[in-house]
Parts: C-alpha cells; structure tokens; sequence
C-alpha cells in the first residue's frame, strides 16, 4: 500500500490537504483531510474535486493528479529510470511532485526533507542546457525533484533578473521561470514562440512575460526559451542564499478542471469542450464577464496566429493567495504550428468545426451562443484581435530583429502565409 501526502501552500503556509491511497496507479484514490476540509482556509484544489469526505475514485484521482506530471519524452525517461511503468503516474509523482506547476506539493510519507536552497548555475551550465535539450532537462526534474506538466524538455529555474544570474532549485525552494529548449526537429521554434507571445500582447492580449536566453550565436542550439511563472509572486519577505523567495500561487490547467484525462486534452470527437470552458468561468471565476472577454479574445487570436496546438492544457485557472479568488491565467505555449506543416485542425471545435481551413469570421459568429455569448459582442472582440492582428506580429518581429534574431521576418512571413488570418 503507497500513500502519498497531499499538501498546498496557502498565503506563504504548506497546509496538508489530504492522502492518495491504494496499492498503485490502479486503484489508488484522492480523500481529503478532515481537518483540512474543516478549517477556515480549506478549499477545493481543483473544481472537478469540491470538499467532500468520501474519497474521490481512482479516475477521478487520476485525471488530476497525473496532470501534474510531464508528458512525452521526460515521462518516459523517468519512468525508465525510476523502473517503473510509464503509465504508473503515483510512483513517477512520489518523486517529482515536491515542486509541481501551481501549490500543490506530493510527498511521500517516508520521505527526507531536503534543505532549501538555490545553486547559482555558470553560464556554461545553462549552454549544456540548451545544448542537450530534453535529456537533461530530464535529468534535472530527477535531481531536484520537479514535476512540470507538458510535452516539451523544461526545467524549473530561478533567475536573479537585477543581476542576470540563474540558479537551481533545491529542497522545498521555489522556482521563478520555466525554461525549455529548442525542438531539434522544429526550426526556430523558440523564436516562433517569443515571436507569438510578442504579438500576443500587441493585440491586447493578456500573455506571461518571457524572454529568449541567448548563451552563443543565437542559433537554435544555442537558445532556451524562458518564461516567468504566472503562478509564483513575491509577497513575503523571506530569503534564501540572499533570494528572495516565492510564495507558491495555485492554479490548474481547464483539463484538471473539467476533469478529463490528460489523454483526451484534444478535442477529436464534438464533446463540447468550447461551451465547458466558458461554463467553468462563469461559474467559479471571481470577475466572469471580464474573463469570459479574455478567454475568447485568446481562443480568437490562437487561430488568427494559426496555433492548431491550443489545447486544454495550454489555457489555465489561476487561484489567489487564500484559493478563493479565480481568474484565467495569461496565455503561454503560444505557436504557430502551422509554419511546421502540423495538424490542420484545431484542439478543439469552433462552431461545429475543427479544421483551421474551414474557420471563418462567420464560425465565431456561430460558436458565440455555444459559448454564452452574444454574436455582437463576440464579433466585436474577434474584429479587435484581427484587425491589430497584421501591424501586431510586424512590429513584434521588428523588436526581436532589432535584438539580434535576423530570421524574425522570415517567421513572421511564414506565419501570415499560413495562419487563420490569411484565410479571412
């Protein structure tokens, strides 16, 4: 029999919030402390997981749970090197799940706290980075016990931004950016991601700050893609090795939220997954009209920039310090896929279509009652974004142009050849 001890930061305080139980991945079930369910700060950690004292069943603990975890290439390679199946999501967690996206920390009950700290990083340290990409970004989630969710190699860093200096993360201390490395197969990808994020926040839309690492000549071996967590804000004066520390924020993806396996975070069958995240938001945020606006202006602007990868996962809750106000996180892992030639539909239905080619102005006008929206306001939102849309990614490619990045315009005209936009 596993058991694993659930806790989540709350105002700066680790608060236990309950066990995951059972002899492995099988069978084992969420249940709230009844302490914790009994107090006046305890709240739900996910609102596919309300309060309750009867233990939640093991797809329900699951679906959660194993959002936590990496996906792809860094869950195999640490499945195989804990010997363990990849599937088996409960050990994989007892020992990534000290430091998890949002404040939810896994502990296991026989485990040894390591002291807090950050290890300064050379420069050297971070080039290796870029250069070995997935593998030892993995290696690092094995050494500092990270658990990030998603696809794509990253580590959790903590950068110095007064002095430029990075550091590592160890025992319970938190990180302040996620960093990921280039895709070998996938050239300028990491442009492509800054080049859309950029452009993102020139049409108004509400995206995390991020920046490219340049550690040689500005070639894709030679870069990491740095974004500063939405979910970590410096609010108590607390330090480590002269760092101020974090407080943890939670959040959770709409994935965890709707309570769907990570597996089914593309929408392949019409199951209405656009009407239940604007149902989420009307019903749990703490501002709904204003973070409905911001949901559709991003889901608008991902198919203008011809993102076909903007799936559950990738769009966000984001809780206050006490859990008890919600809003939408900012958009990230914003990319043009189509400039690689990807998938030509899109993660999920708009307006009773998923291929990116048969979108049109007139299917958000469509999808605007699906959502709860009227078809004036949603034409008036999505006519914002594509109208600043052209003048928004020119004058982002301009700005990374100007900074070294000389293959921007080149970007930038393979996306407006491939992108909804271009279809309108």
């Amino acid at each position: 029999m596993k058991t694993l001890e659930v806790y989540i930061e709350i105002q700066g305080e680790q608060r236990h919030v309950g066990q995951i139980i059972g002899n492995d991945h099988r069978d084992a079930c969420f249940k709230y402390d009844e302490d914790y369910i009994n107090s006046d700060y305890g709240r739900p950690i996910s609102i596919s997981m309300p309060l309750r004292s009867e233990a939640y069943t093991s797809e329900e603990t699951r679906c959660f749970f194993e959002g936590l975890l990496p996906e792809g290439f860094s869950r195999k390679a640490v499945a195989n090197w804990i010997k363990t199946a990849e599937d088996d999501y409960i050990t994989i967690l007892s020992v990534l799940g000290k430091e998890c996206l949002g404040a939810i920390r896994i502990v296991q009950d026989d485990s040894q706290e390591e002291p807090s700290k950050y290890k300064k990083l050379t420069m050297g340290q971070v080039k290796k980075l870029a250069e070995e990409g997935a593998t030892k970004s993995t290696q690092i989630l094995m050494q500092t016990h990270l658990s990030l969710a998603g696809a794509t190699g990253k580590v959790g860093l903590y950068y110095d931004s007064s002095n430029d200096r990075w550091f590592l993360p160890q025992g319970n201390a938190p990180s302040t950016h996620i960093v990921k490395q280039s895709h070998v197969r996938l050239a300028h990808i990491v442009l492509n991601e800054e080049l859309c994020m950029l452009a993102a926040k020139n049409c108004g839309i509400e995206a995390v700050d991020s920046f490219i690492v340049n550690t040689g000549d500005g070639n894709d071996s030679d870069i990491l893609y740095a974004t500063r967590r939405y979910d970590r804000a410096f609010i108590n004066e607390n330090y480590v090795n002269g760092l101020q520390i974090p407080n943890r924020l939670h959040q959770e993806d709409f994935a965890q939220a709707m309570g769907i396996d990570s597996f089914d975070k593309y929408e392949r069958e019409d199951k209405h997954y656009l009407r239940r995240l604007f149902e989420i938001i009307r019903s749990n945020c703490t501002d709904p009209i204003a973070e409905q606006i911001k949901l559709w202006k991003m889901i608008c602007y991902n198919f203008l920039v011809g993102n076909t990868d903007c799936h559950i996962k990738n769009m966000a809750l984001l809780y206050g310090e006490n859990l008890k106000n919600i809003s939408l996180a900012p958009a990230y892992d914003i990319v043009s896929t189509r400039v690689y030639n990807m998938s030509n539909e899109m993660s999920f239905y708009i307006g009773g279509e998923l291929r990116i080619d048969q979108i049109k102005r007139s299917t958000f006008a469509a999808a605007a009652g699906e959502c709860g929206l009227t078809e004036r306001i949603a034409l008036k939102c999505f006519d914002e974004v594509a109208d600043s849309f052209e003048s928004a990614i020119t004058k982002a490619s301009e700005e990374l142009y100007d900074k070294g990045f000389k293959d921007s315009k080149k970007l930038k005209k393979d996306i407006m050849k491939h992108c909804g936009y271009s279809s309108l």
